[in-house]
């Protein structure tokens, strides 16, 4: 269903130098795929063969996604001839805040000719796609992308990606000895066995402050509904004890990327020992990508797993996988803080439950040095957010520029911040409130594509 267009912002809409700002439909499929492939692989070293990035396009222009619309993509284009020139979209989609849903919206796939660059062609499309965010009710944008590009648009690097691996390594010494049977095999997953998937995925990130949340919709597009090629597409495969019974899945790539076989999903049903599954998934890891190199050629590097710094896999793997990496991180945008706090109230409620302010009441007045936060708190619960202004050397805490969002999400500490950030203050009556309210915890984000 196509998205209403705010009044500030008609479509079509004529641009300077001869340029049509519209929104995208079926019949854009292809010269948008070349587009996006184009563009967004000008400068990798090695080419795409399989033109992934316009499988991913067409995907999403198909009707067949279901969060995305074919006229989900705002296009600029030349009036005279019709040539995409800068393009965007927007995937909509549900992110749980300590398992509160709500509402997210991606913006991906952000991209300019060379020749119409500097003109503010990205900044004009980011108005209208933050527009389309506001209108279906999501609280929060995020988007990954190159470095730093993003701050201009309001967004911060406040959630971990595995930018560089985390763990892996060659050949472990795994090999089964003589006669010797697997007690855990993978086998590709079949729709029936998505409940459990998606059972065994939710386990396995709840303790994360930030999830997606995948409906069955979801999970079938995830293991059926992309196309071959689609950037994005996963391998997916229980973790089956030898008489068949499942106590996990994974997920890959269908390709082996950079000469390493690595897992993007791997979760097992709780009660399960990692220490006892990790060799037969490493064995299996390796199988796949020596089967990859055979029929393709290379040789295959590392096999790795590819989540977050707190995955329980990385304690049992660093022995066969002794490299790890410095992660990456995902942009978000929170347009309105107030608005956000008090969605997520119930959850920082429960927060302070378990924590030694239980019951706890008070006011907490927060300085962006631009702009500024008052918070109250009654028997526990957050029950007043509201935008005040407040003078640095009065508030209870300071946070330069979009430094609170790191807390927020877990992504530093209040020490972090203290180290980091010279303009970072919190008065040390307040301090015992922000750590309970805002502890650190790595996340892995999952996105809809």
């Amino acid at each position: 269903m196509s998205t209403p267009i705010p009044a500030e912002f008609p479509l079509p809409r004529p641009l300077p130098d001869g340029l049509i700002l519209r929104r995208s439909c079926a019949a854009d499929a292809d010269q948008l795929a070349e587009f996006n492939q184009r563009i967004h692989t000008a400068d990798d070293d090695e080419p795409d063969t399989h033109d992934s990035l316009a499988a991913w396009t067409r995907d999403l222009l198909n009707g067949q996604h279901p969060t995305h619309a074919p006229d989900d993509f705002t296009l600029v284009v030349e009036a005279s001839t019709g040539k995409i020139v800068s393009a965007m979209n927007l995937i909509s989609q549900t992110w749980a805040f300590d398992g509160l849903p709500l509402g997210v919206g991606r913006p991906e796939l952000v991209g300019t000719d060379p020749a119409y660059r500097n003109r503010g062609l990205v900044r004009t499309q980011f108005d209208v796609i933050h527009a389309w965010s506001r209108q279906r009710g999501h609280l929060l944008q995020g988007i990954t992308g190159i470095p730093y590009f993003y701050r201009q648009f309001g967004y911060e690097m406040t959630v971990e990606m595995p930018g560089r691996l985390f763990r892996r390594g060659k050949s472990p010494s795994l090999d089964l000895k003589p006669g010797e049977t697997d007690p855990y095999t993978m086998r590709p997953a079949v729709e029936a066995d998505l409940p459990f998937i998606a059972e065994c995925e939710a386990a396995g990130t709840r303790a994360q402050p930030l999830t997606v949340l995948r409906d069955l919709d979801l999970w079938r597009y995830e293991l059926n509904g992309m196309s071959q090629f689609n950037i994005h597409r996963s391998e997916f495969r229980l973790i089956t004890t030898a008489a068949g019974a499942p106590v996990g899945f994974l997920a890959h790539a269908p390709l082996i990327w950079g000469n390493a076989m690595l897992l993007s999903q791997l979760h097992l049903t709780p009660g399960i020992s990692w220490q006892a599954v990790m060799p037969s998934v490493l064995r299996y890891q390796w199988a796949v990508a020596r089967q990859h190199m055979d029929q393709n050629g290379g040789e295959v590097e590392s096999v790795g797993v590819w989540m977050c710094r707190d995955h329980p896999a990385y304690p049992v793997v660093k022995s066969f996988l002794p490299e790890t990496g410095i992660p990456y991180a995902w942009y978000l945008r929170v347009p309105d803080l107030p608005a956000f706090l008090r969605h997520i109230a119930p959850a920082l409620a429960a927060r302070l439950a378990a924590s030694p302010l239980a019951g706890h009441t008070g006011e907490m007045r927060l300085c962006f040095y631009r702009s500024g936060l008052y918070l109250k708190f009654e028997q526990g619960q957050l029950t007043q957010v509201q935008a005040e202004p407040v003078a640095w050397h009065k508030a209870d805490a300071a946070f330069p520029d979009q430094t609170f969002l790191h807390l927020l999400f877990g992504h530093r500490s209040v020490s972090d911040l203290r180290y980091m950030f010279g303009d970072f203050f919190v008065n040390s009556s307040h301090l015992p409130l922000l750590e309970a309210l805002f502890p650190p915890r790595a996340a892995y984000l999952w996105p809809i594509s």
